[in-house]
């Protein structure tokens, strides 16, 4: 049983090499060891700060190695790789509380030993009382919820198409088009952050003033997530300005943001953060090398994002629907006596036609359900598009088969009707 005084990783380990003499050399490497017992490294040390081997489990020979080493190469080693799971358990002091060096710890050199021919970090497990120590979503679920005023079903969103290119006037007027059309959430493109044609400094107030007048309107928050990445001292500035005009969302590119940014911004504003996970395919697409979601999610969440993208069912990314949906369900899982639940983002080709598989696959409504072409493709405009994604989750919620929900609503049945030919 884990205590409050470790956490635990647990990685897919590929190597030629005995599955445990490797998993020796990891534990070591990331903690106080290096190849070779050095002075100072006395018995004591080691007691207190060497990461120890929990669990090795071999799962037997690769036909081929997913990964060329020179090391083993030098070394004349040309044995069949083997692949096995590895737990690894580290001393919390090793790290204290400390993103960046956590991140460095799980998912460091450990990918460039020698010994191995593939390695990913699969999951990553903390003790409750160390999450607690991070920061902890402002918004997250409950608040977004609050904050749009959506008490129950899923969040529909969408995104500002075409994805770059418009003017600061022009996107203004495409969102008070989709405030009218009945959205909750809308989104910047994540290559769409300040670019000359549509600066922050402009795209937000005009935004922001659609936002307001449909809110007078009808007491409707729409929630839009602004993308700001940038560098830290611009991203404060430009979620600064999101609060005066009155925004509630700003959205950053955590990967090339990087813990340190994110952790900066989450401290100096109250504003829901929208994690984009765009790049997360390098570190995860191949089977025996990278990051796992679980592992992924668990240290941005500590940076305190309040929604994270999963991708979508059925989609157009190559993510295949199981991972998807676990992905969604790590999301929702707490991690501490707090509600730290982030809120999943489906993204990705996403339709009414999608809407039942997410349904069913999921089994729950704490989710932000968001469609670019879906939406704005309909082909009786967007506010078809929003209708028929509401009529799918009102359908599927009651339990209605959505081939009868069709017969009975007409923009239900015009998205089929043209996107099932997509």
């Amino acid at each position: 049983m884990m205590s409050d005084t470790h956490f635990e990783a647990t990685y897919l380990v590929e190597t030629p090499l005995p599955l445990d003499k490797v998993a020796e050399i990891m534990a070591g490497e990331q903690s106080c060891g290096t190849f070779t017992r050095v002075e100072g490294e006395t018995d004591e040390l080691r007691s207190r700060a060497r990461a120890t081997v929990v669990v090795v489990h071999d799962h037997g020979e690769v036909e081929q190695p997913s990964m060329r080493s020179a090391w083993l190469d030098r070394k004349g080693i040309s044995d069949r790789s083997r692949r096995g799971e590895v737990i690894v358990r580290f001393p919390l002091a090793n790290v204290g509380v400390n993103l960046s060096t956590l991140a460095a710890t799980v998912a460091g050199n450990l990918f460039d030993l020698g010994e191995v021919t593939g390695l990913r970090l699969e999951s990553l497990r903390l003790p409750g009382s160390y999450r607690k120590r991070y920061a902890l979503p402002r918004k997250g679920v409950t608040q977004t919820r609050r904050v749009t005023g959506v008490a129950r079903g899923a969040l529909i969103g969408s995104i500002i198409k075409p994805n770059v290119g418009l003017s600061a006037a022009e996107i203004a007027a495409l969102v008070e088009r989709l405030c009218a059309a009945g959205l909750d959430f809308i989104k910047d493109d994540e290559i769409a952050a300040n670019p000359d044609h549509a600066p922050l400094s402009a795209r937000i107030p005009a935004v922001m003033a659609a936002v307001r007048r449909h809110q007078d309107q009808t007491g409707k928050h729409v929630m839009v997530a602004f993308n700001i990445t940038d560098e830290t001292d611009a991203m404060r500035r430009h979620a600064d300005l999101v609060t005066k005009e009155g925004g509630s969302c700003v959205m950053a590119s955590l990967n090339w943001c990087g813990y340190s940014a994110v952790e900066t911004l989450r401290r100096s504003t109250d504003l829901a953060i929208h994690g984009h996970r765009n790049g997360y395919g390098a570190l995860s697409r191949h089977p025996a090398l990278g990051i796992g979601f679980q592992a992924y999610q668990t240290l941005w969440r500590l940076a305190g994002v309040d929604h994270m993208h999963v991708h979508g069912l059925g989609g157009k990314f190559a993510q295949d629907d199981a991972e998807v949906v676990a992905s969604a369900k790590d999301c929702l899982t707490p991690r501490c006596d707090e509600d730290d639940r982030v809120m999943p983002a489906f993204s990705s080709g996403q339709w009414a036609g999608t809407v039942g598989q997410t349904y069913n696959a999921v089994g729950t409504t704490d989710l932000l359900f968001m469609a670019g072409g879906g939406i704005m493709a309909h082909p009786g405009g967007p506010a078809e598009g929003v209708a028929s994604i509401r009529e799918a989750w009102r359908a599927v919620e009651a339990g209605e088969d959505l081939a009868v929900a069709r017969t009975r609503h007409r923009a239900l049945a015009d998205a089929h009707a043209f996107f099932d030919k997509a």
